[in-house]
């Protein structure tokens, strides 16, 4: 079986109806205008999850010249 890294537990056959379903509800009209929703929103959350990694490196060592 098929599985994606960030969806470890859905399977390829349960991606295909997701997608079906996803295809039903919007249409294929507006299904570009989804995806790019999607992309936009999984852009900007690892955008704000990288500058928070940086900023508690940053808190982090700061904290560790501190002590020295």
């Amino acid at each position: 079986m098929f599985t994606f890294a960030l969806l470890p537990s859905i399977g390829m056959q349960e991606l295909i109806i997701i997608l079906v379903l996803v295809l039903i509800i919007f249409g294929p009209g507006k299904l570009p205008e989804v995806g790019k929703a999607i992309g936009r929103g999984i852009r900007e959350f690892r955008k704000a999850s990288t500058d928070a990694k940086k900023e508690l490196e940053e808190a982090t060592d700061i904290a560790i010249e501190k002590r020295e």
